[in-house]
């Protein structure tokens, strides 16, 4: 239903689009599902493009870098914008009927190397198209961005795409949703076939049919007519319009009462009630296509206009004041001060660095003064652009939701708030995984050193899950990231994008090193070498913290037997020790620290003593903490024919894995398995050679486990004889 006006309006009287008709969503799934296609099947119809590009044939908008082009596969997350009008002779959809729409899209990567850029974009969005393949139903990856959206609050619809496939079954996917992510999801649309008989959708909301007719599929969009339900599936409608309307009704008052008063549900009750629901991530409506065969994706447009959120239909954005714990409402108003959060870098060849904002309050002009609450810094605005895929068009003023870039701005990191310097505000950046893999790089030649060190610097900058750093004892270039694929990509940027030709070693596991037991170490720093000495001394105490709830460290003093100037100084030991590990020189994790007691010399302590007195402190305790060493453990889902299922699972049981399930589908056998991360190195070719090039496999990461005592002592004296390979 369009929002009801208010007392004040909270739209600029010169932007074009309000805020009602304005939707910031992403297309987000598991890799191979069909986000890309999908994309740019809606930028198509949308009247963005006028010639159709496909993933093979590497002509994408939103794929538009070269390894994007070559591999098929989406590696950094685009942001699109299109427009969208509703036409009231249709009689689909009557909420917005007849009115002109924006749509900000992000496509993000499916793989699990680039989660990262998930990450990032869920932070920014009002809402997000889940696309699940209807073949495969819900894979691992469609749980992780499916997490990533609730823990970003971010409402959905999902479209089961790939209806054309052989072996594609709505219901069976329909079931997935609901057991594999609990989620209270009902269809608003019905397939009509399946496979190469797949021809329709049943309109359950309208109860009309669309059937959609033959077209060119390389370059012309197919034309569709909407009709009544035929005799064969009116029954089926029928039923599925009366559980759609229950299922709405146990959520929804409105509709509730209305039964109750045995009063008619009619189409633009249900319609207002499904998108105040889905709103408040209380319901998931399921629509179903084929994106390739362009078939849905008409309606699909249609959805995201009647039930995703516009900026004013979701909370208001909060920050809190630089320094303090008090919450600042941002809300979306383009009267408001300027607020926005960078939540994405990017080097252009073209234009040098991009910055890439969502605006949460007010309005920004080309020439305004911007403020960093973080560094505390002005900067003047040169330039405002609209980014299409690799397109970049100049505007002169963003308003509240939109999402666009800035360029040039200096000294800014993927999570900053850009805002009034009157309006002290800081937003709540987006989270990264830690990196789990890394490897010693160097350049070829002494000319590509500088090179190296520059290009480097950028790409850490653009992602935060990619690390590089040197290593202390062997004076070595180290780089991390989220997987070998990550990695492989960023050597191949660095060749690409910087000319830089450089050599790299084996991958290395970032192990992680935790303690089992409760601890008091003790750590003193004395020297005296003649005139004024120096002493530190500092007493902590350790214990394990729960899984998963990372390092605490605290001030315990009681009495100042540490000056309160010198705290700092023991904390900062103590968390770089953390970060060198003491058991095998890998960061530690789920320890809590508190410094408990110490001395001081009137003349000879200082800032440098008492943090040499916290490292010395916190490596006593741990070695008396009964350390453990960690490793990355992956969740890995191999799908293959039923006559290879033994070999891959002897395969995955070689490598210390754990079968966790199977499940049968189409002559398909799914194995789920959690593997260690050391033993799937190689893996992509023992799984293709094991199955004759038939089976297929996705992994993420799932925990850290205990190394079994039979592998430690191989990691310990890896770990002495190759320091470079510690992250």
């Amino acid at each position: 239903m369009e929002v009801a006006a208010t007392t004040k309006s909270v739209n600029s009287p010169n932007r074009q689009y309000t805020l009602e008709r304005t939707r910031n969503i992403g297309i987000a799934a598991h890799i191979d599902a069909g986000k890309t296609t999908t994309t740019e099947r809606i930028l198509f119809y949308t009247g963005l493009i006028h010639k159709i590009g496909d993933v093979d044939d590497g002509n994408t908008v939103t794929d538009w870098m070269e390894q994007e082009r070559e591999r098929g596969i989406t590696i950094t997350s685009a942001a699109v914008t299109c427009y969208w009008t509703q036409k009231p002779e249709e009689g689909l959809y009557k909420t917005f009927s007849g009115l002109a729409n924006r749509i900000n899209i992000i496509d993000t990567p499916g793989h699990v190397d680039f989660t990262a850029e998930v990450e990032r974009s869920m932070r920014v969005l009002d809402g997000a198209v889940a696309v699940f393949c209807a073949v495969a139903g819900v894979q691992p990856q469609s749980e992780t961005v499916w997490r990533q959206a609730t823990k970003y609050n971010v409402p959905r619809i999902a479209f089961i795409n790939k209806m054309d496939r052989t072996g594609a079954n709505f219901d069976n996917a329909l079931n997935d949703l609901r057991k594999k992510l609990g989620a209270y999801a009902f269809p608003i649309f019905l397939p009509i076939g399946a496979a190469e008989e797949f021809s329709g959708v049943v309109d359950i909301v309208n109860q009309k049919v669309i059937v959609w007719g033959p077209g060119d599929v390389s370059n012309e969009g197919l034309k569709y007519e909407i009709s009544e339900i035929p005799a064969e599936l009116k029954e089926k409608a029928k039923t599925a319009l009366a559980d759609l309307i229950d299922a709405v009704s146990n959520k929804d008052d409105v509709v509730a009462e209305m039964i109750l008063e045995e009063k008619p549900i009619d189409i633009v009750t249900l319609k207002a009630a499904i998108r105040r629901l889905t709103c408040k991530i209380e319901f998931i409506p399921v629509l179903c296509g084929s994106a390739f065969k362009k078939k849905g994706v008409q309606v699909l447009v249609d959805a995201v206009i009647d039930y995703l959120p516009s900026p004013l239909d979701i909370p208001a954005a909060q920050g809190h004041e630089p320094g303090a714990d008090t919450k600042v409402e941002v809300p979306s108003d383009d009267n408001q001060k300027f607020c926005s959060l960078a939540f994405k870098l990017w080097t252009d060849p073209f234009v040098g660095k991009l910055v890439f904002f969502r605006v949460y309050s007010g309005k920004l002009k080309k020439g305004d003064t911007i403020y960093n609450p973080r560094t505390r810094r002005r900067e003047r605005v040169s330039r405002v652009l609209i980014i299409q895929g690799s397109e970049r068009k100049d505007v002169e003023t963003t308003y509240a939701g939109d999402i666009a870039a800035l360029v040039g701005l200096r000294n800014i990191t993927t999570g900053d708030t850009l805002c009034d310097e009157d309006f002290d505000v800081m937003l709540e950046p987006p989270t990264f995984p830690e990196p789990v893999i890394s490897m010693a790089i160097e350049p070829k030649t002494k000319g590509d050193r500088e090179k190296m060190s520059e290009g480097l610097q950028r790409l850490a900058e653009e992602d935060p899950t990619f690390r590089c750093f040197t290593n202390e004892d062997t004076g070595q270039l180290i780089i991390a990231g989220m997987g070998e694929l990550h990695l492989e990509i960023i050597r191949d940027r660095l060749f690409r994008e910087f000319s830089v030709q450089a050599n790299a070693g084996a991958p290395q596991i970032a192990y992680r090193e935790t303690i089992t037991a409760e601890a008091e170490g003790e750590g003193k720093f004395i020297r005296q070498s003649g005139g004024r000495g120096q002493y530190g001394h500092a007493c902590v105490t350790v214990e394990p913290n729960e899984k998963g709830k990372g390092v605490e460290v605290k001030n315990a003093i009681v009495g100042g037997a540490i000056p309160k100037e010198y705290v700092p100084a023991v904390i900062d030991g103590i968390e770089e020790a953390i970060k060198g590990g003491v058991y095998a020189g890998y960061q530690m994790i789920d320890i809590k620290v508190s410094v408990v007691d110490g001395s001081f010399h009137e003349v000879d302590s200082n800032e440098l003593a008492f943090k040499m007195a916290g490292i010395f402190a916190l490596k006593d305790a741990v070695r008396k903490a009964s350390p453990i060493l960690l490793e990355p453990i992956m969740k890995v889902e191999v799908t293959t024919p039923d006559e290879y299922q033994g070999d891959l699972m002897g395969d995955l049981n070689r490598r210390r894995g754990k079968i966790q399930g199977m499940e049968s589908k189409n002559g398909q056998t799914i194995i789920n398995s959690e593997v260690p991360l050391a033993e799937m190195f190689g893996y992509a070719t023992a799984c293709r050679s094991l199955s004759k090039g038939r089976a297929s496999y996705s992994m993420e990461p799932k925990t850290f486990e205990q190394v079994p005592n039979g592998v430690l002592n191989t990691i310990l004296d890896l770990a002495k004889s190759k320091p470079a390979a510690r992250t």
